[in-house]
């Protein structure tokens, strides 16, 4: 047996007295496997290597000295690279795609023994080879996530997916909308062979495979291989691929993200040539994106800003992890009971209480109703449904909460009421029970008043629906300790959430963003836009849904004693208070015409019922508003919403509102759906054309034509002025 190391130690060689090599790549200045420019050198030696000793050869397994497999492409390169940039991308590219090629066709098996997760990058390697194993462990992840930042698979993952299991198949289920996969899905969907449960079997099972297959060859090299579903020369296929197009744009619906295109183009194109010109294809699209300016603010915060945040660095140092183990809900309508869900299935004993027994059952139905969806897709067994559930106790008796080491109250929007069901829990919690809200908007300041130890309440904010929604707000009071800001956050880690750590001021960070996109959507309409056109422009510019359904589902009453509160805040404050003309449409709403949202089964659309099935805009509102010769342009339309919420974040950033740009961006993005395509509402401001000049420029513009919403603040107009970035 010989072993030695290559590249700098990157990738180790080991070749058995069979004449197998196993290459074990372990970067040892990464903590995962990248595709950096020392890990391109390294493979191609190795490929090299592997090319010249051929004759001793009898296979290759390739494998990893990390937990994870390969974690995927270098994205501090990527989102640094510019239109300058676009042949050095393209040749790098190249330069892997050349490797993995010379892999697949040295004419010995290759096999992919992964110890873990592999995506992106990561994964391609793997679809180099001629089988695919991995250990299956929690946490594991397979997939080709790249779209999901603003890219392609571009070292070869789009042809070769497409060449194993077909355009339609491949990219619906792979490439089109990137998702990360287990590996019992990605076995079930065709992309890998074998599962194994233990490091040992895992390179077993890759040597006898090869012992197995000394032929093995890829499909897509064999005479006569044609691709599954055919080509788009086939009559059949044809037929189908006009709906493509159709159906991304349906999901896309206007939204500005060039990558899902590009990979339905790169997937069409590619299946109609050989695939040496197909890799060419899908370097020209992939180098594109890579260059462009939105792959550079997705990378930023979907991968950078996020990876910051969840890693808590805001936490106060000095005090110990805590676990919440018996957490009492307050109150078991919609909030309250999917958060006593989440908690549940973080593992945490939960008390459930509401003014009923029959209340607090209604609001554990909800978290029946969704472990029941979890058996039936086979993603749960009924054994661990039963013990989550056994986990929460629904009642109405508030000596049930005894003991709890926290409590979250989730009473209606009143803070008298909130501060009356704090203090009657905690007098049961246990003596240092961190207490907190789950308020959108009131000061938890003044709800700490009726506590005891107002140095252990903070505010949860949570975001509708619970169980899918990632974010939540952190809300510091002025006596809210650091050890109680700690534990807050350590709660957040516990049930899988994205915490942002914020000031306790009105409306916190997320309402007074969003508020500022409903106000202008809304005000769209009142200045005589057609509101099917206003829901549109929302939507092209990539907001997940228009404001007039989002005024619904929250309803227009609750939205009106949020602008109540917005407005006394700023008396409060002394700081003038800019009206909207969506004012006077919302109190229309609620007046005269008396359609307050989905709830009641009337507001700006119509209903099949209270509740009920949303089945279009309600006609009058056109006949009441819609001027056909307004003068708004949908430019102007759409750079309105996105600038008015940029322009009230970095009023946020700039008073302390939210401490890092990471928490403002991924809080926007997460929290109330700014356009994941602009990075985050602070980074929006930063990628403007002209940069930040630009968008001042542009906001000036929006200022004259329609009003003081859009004054820039003076620290942005300095910010502007020096050349600097929010960083």
């Amino acid at each position: 047996m010989t072993t030695n190391t290559d590249a700098g130690t990157i990738i180790g060689w080991d070749k058995d007295d069979l004449g197998v090599v196993t290459l074990t790549i372990d970067d040892p200045d990464h903590a995962t496997n990248t595709m950096t420019d020392a890990m391109a050198t390294a493979l191609r030696l190795c490929v090299e290597r592997l090319e010249d000793e051929r004759d001793t050869i009898s296979g290759v397994v390739i494998t990893s000295g990390k937990d994870t497999f390969f974690a995927g492409g270098d994205l501090n390169k990527l989102m640094n690279a510019g239109p300058a940039d676009i042949a050095d991308i393209a040749a790098g590219l190249d330069h892997f795609k050349e490797s993995f090629r010379r892999l697949e066709t040295l004419g010995r098996p290759a096999v992919a023994a992964m110890t873990g997760t592999a995506l992106g990058g990561g994964f391609e390697v793997a679809l180099a080879a001629h089988h695919r194993i991995v250990m299956d462990k929690p946490g594991v992840q397979l997939g080709l996530p790249e779209v999901t930042l603003g890219v392609l698979p571009g070292a070869g993952g789009v042809t070769r997916i497409v060449r194993m299991l077909g355009i339609v198949n491949g990219f619906a289920n792979v490439i089109g909308q990137g998702p990360r996969m287990t590996p019992a899905k990605a076995l079930k969907l065709g992309i890998i062979d074998e599962i194994v449960s233990s490091d040992e079997e895992l390179v077993a099972r890759a040597k006898a495979w090869i012992a197995e297959h000394p032929d093995a060859d890829q499909p897509w090299d064999r005479p006569g291989y044609a691709i599954p579903g055919g080509t788009p020369r086939d009559a059949a296929l044809s037929a189908q691929l006009p709906a493509f197009p159709a159906t991304l744009r349906k999901q896309l619906r206007g939204n500005p993200m060039p990558a899902p295109i590009a990979a339905l183009a790169t997937a069409v194109e590619g299946a109609q040539v050989d695939i040496d010109t197909a890799f060419a294809i899908e370097t020209r699209y992939c180098a594109h994106l890579i260059c462009g300016q939105v792959s550079a603010n997705m990378i930023k915060a979907l991968f950078f800003d996020l990876n910051a945040v969840n890693k808590v660095t805001v936490r106060p140092a000095g005090h110990p992890v805590r676990r919440a183990h018996k957490v009492a809900v307050l109150g078991a309508g919609m909030m309250g009971a999917a958060i006593a869900y989440v908690a549940a299935r973080a593992g945490c004993d939960v008390v459930l209480r509401d003014v009923s027994d029959a209340a607090a059952e209604r609001g554990k139905g909800y978290s029946h109703q969704l472990l029941d969806t979890e058996v039936h897709k086979g993603r749960m067994a009924p054994a661990e449904r039963d013990r989550i559930l056994n986990r929460i106790l629904a009642t109405a008796n508030v000596s049930d909460v005894s003991g709890a080491d926290l409590v979250i109250e989730a009473v209606f929007e009143d803070i008298e009421l909130k501060k009356k069901v704090l203090a009657e829990a905690a007098g049961y919690a246990a003596e240092d029970a961190l207490v907190a809200s789950n308020t959108s908007a009131l000061p938890i300041t003044e709800m700490a008043g009726a506590m005891n130890r107002s140095d252990n309440v903070i505010g949860l904010h949570f975001f509708s629906p619970v169980d899918k929604m990632p974010l939540v707000e952190i809300v510091v009071g002025e006596h809210t300790s650091d050890a109680a800001l700690a534990r807050a956050l350590d709660f957040a880690r516990q049930i899988r959430k994205t915490p942002i750590v914020v000031k306790d001021v009105y409306g916190f960070y997320a309402n007074r963003v969003i508020a500022k996109f409903v106000d202008e959507a809304l005000s769209l309409v009142a200045e005589g836009m057609h509101p099917a056109s206003a829901e549109q422009a929302a939507l092209q510019a990539g907001f997940p849904a228009g404001a007039l359904t989002l005024f619904d589902e929250i309803n227009m009453v609750t939205i009106a004693k949020i602008r109540a509160g917005f407005i006394e805040d700023a008396a409060a404050r002394g700081v003038p208070f800019v009206p909207s003309a969506s004012y006077p449409l919302v109190d229309r709403m609620l007046g005269e015409f008396d359609r307050p949202g989905r709830l009641q089964g009337r507001g700006f659309y119509e209903y099949d019922g209270p509740g009920g099935k949303r089945l279009g805009l309600w006609p009058r509102l056109a006949k009441e508003y819609y001027r056909p010769d307004n003068d708004i342009p949908f430019e102007d339309a759409k750079q309105r919403m996105l600038v008015s919420a940029a322009l009230e974040a970095a009023r946020c950033f700039e008073e302390g509102v939210i401490g890092t740009v990471a928490e403002a961006n991924v809080g926007s993005i997460l929290g109330i759906g700014y356009p994941a395509w602009t990075g985050g509402a602070l980074q929006y401001i930063n990628q403007f054309d002209g940069g930040m000049a630009g968008f001042v420029a542009r906001a000036d513009e929006l200022r004259e034509r329609y009003g003081d919403r859009f004054v820039v603040p003076a620290s942005l107009l300095q910010r502007a002025a020096e050349g600097k970035h929010y960083v």
